[in-house]
Order: structure tokens, then C-alpha cells, then sequence
């Protein structure tokens, strides 16, 4: 299986902050930004959206695209997100579930338990 390249732009909403980068694994990069999980600028300014990405055959072609693209202005950039997705879509969504919270684990655990001791699990209403 040959190895892919990613150029991808993020954006924190629909007309907000752009983030242009570069990567093999778009799905664990666009997980890694959904979840804050790298220190840096979309961490800071909650870019978490997948709304563009064009696949490589090299590296070499995609960081040069990269680095193109980082130059454009940004009227460019929403230009060329808008020609494929004119309403903004997180083209991510779907791709991993979301990681459930503290609070909400222990709503589950407890609604376990509960159903435990009362004898069998009942649908959650």
C-alpha cells in the first residue's frame, strides 16, 4: 500500500481562523486538532474543522503545496474551501466518535450499576 499525503485546511468556524498544514494520517491529524491534543496555534484558537484537503502522491509535492497555500492571501484560501464546500461542512465528522467527558462516564458507570442490582438493563429513555 503506497503511503498518502495531505494538504488540509482547518478553520475554528465557518469565515473564522484558518489553518493550512500538512500530513500521511489525516484522520489522527484532524483527531489530534478536534481534541486540542497539540500544544500551538489551533490549539489557541480552536481550529478543529477539516472543511478543505487535496491528497499527494510525495511528500515533496504536498509541502510544496503547503507552502504555497500558506502564502495565498485569505480571500484565496475561503475561495478555495467555498468551490468544494460552501457551507462550511466539517468534512471530518463521523470519521472518530467523540471521547466521552468525566461526567458523562460516570453517568454511564452509574446507570450500569444501577441496572445491576435491580436485575438487567433497561433502554435508556
Amino acid at each position: 500500500m503506497e503511503k498518502q499525503f495531505f494538504v488540509y485546511i482547518m478553520a475554528s468556524k465557518p469565515w473564522g481562523t484558518l489553518y493550512v498544514g500538512v500530513t500521511s494520517d489525516l484522520q489522527y491529524r484532524t483527531y489530534q486538532h478536534r481534541e486540542g491534543l497539540v500544544e500551538g496555534f489551533t490549539k489557541k484558537h480552536g481550529v478543529k474543522s477539516l472543511v478543505y484537503y487535496e491528497e499527494h502522491a510525495t511528500a515533496h509535492e504536498a509541502i510544496h503545496r503547503e507552502k504555497r497555500l500558506k502564502k495565498w492571501p485569505r480571500s484565496w484560501k475561503i475561495n478555495l474551501i467555498r468551490t468544494d464546500n460552501p457551507d462550511w461542512h466539517n468534512l471530518a465528522e463521523g470519521w472518530h466518535p467523540k471521547v466521552p467527558s468525566p461526567a458523562e462516564i460516570e453517568k454511564w458507570v452509574a446507570r450500569i450499576n444501577r441496572a445491576m442490582t435491580e436485575g438487567g438493563l433497561e433502554a435508556e429513555q
